[in-house]
């Protein structure tokens, strides 16, 4: 990924942040047939250091497991807010009408090497774990336990599990740093006027952005 000195994200800690808060990666491999591309949520531990582990379970019938280059390097890919920002947000504007359209946007980049585990107690842990993360701000959380023991263990049969402990992490995010700060000041007016799905989140990032600029 290409990363401009001012757009990259040097802190594991916010880079971990985004993964917790979109656990759902796109997950490349390369099998016998070329790249492929899976999309599947993953569970971020904080262990092993410095970087983490990503664990999560497939379907036993997904080749991604099972045609896997175990020596080639597989990449998980996490996608933050992002938004589309006008020109016509730019303060500058007025004054040469030299800007252009642009997209702001946060990605984190996961690598490591897959793990795969065909373990019935693990794959169990593994579903309790991603469950009780994703569950935690509904009034009342839905468990694994809540399910018939018998259905869940045929569920559990047809699934394998998957595990990647990252070697390196890189951040992407591009928030406008590189415009000046009354062009940052419109952006973030812009946005909060926006009915973009993003824009209200990608307005707190441009804005965290200038304070950590100050």
């Amino acid at each position: 990924m290409y990363i401009p000195p001012h757009f990259e994200q040097p802190s594991i800690e916010v880079m971990h942040e985004l993964i917790r808060s979109r656990p759902l990666a796109t997950l490349v491999t390369l099998s016998s047939n070329g790249i492929n591309a899976n999309h599947i949520p993953l569970h971020l531990s904080a262990a092993p250091s410095p970087f983490g582990a990503l664990r999560g379970h497939v379907a036993r019938s997904n080749p991604v497991w099972s045609d896997l280059k175990s020596d080639i390097e597989v990449l998980a890919i996490f996608h933050g807010p992002d938004a589309y920002i006008s020109p016509s947000w730019y303060a500058t504007k007025q004054e040469a009408g030299k800007v252009v359209p642009t997209w702001n946007y946060t990605v984190v980049h996961a690598y490591g090497s897959l793990r795969i585990i065909d373990d019935a107690s693990w794959i169990r842990t593994q579903l309790e774990t991603l469950t009780a993360h994703n569950e935690a701000t509904f009034s009342e959380p839905w468990a694994v336990s809540d399910a018939p023991d018998d259905f869940t263990e045929k569920l559990i049969e047809a699934i394998v599990g998957i595990e990647m402990i990252i070697t390196r992490l890189s951040g992407k995010w591009k928030v406008s740093q590189n415009q000046p700060p009354q062009n940052q000041a419109s952006v973030i007016q812009g946005l909060n006027t926006s009915s973009q799905r993003d824009a209200a989140a990608m307005a707190a990032l441009v804005n965290i952005g200038v304070k950590n600029a100050r």
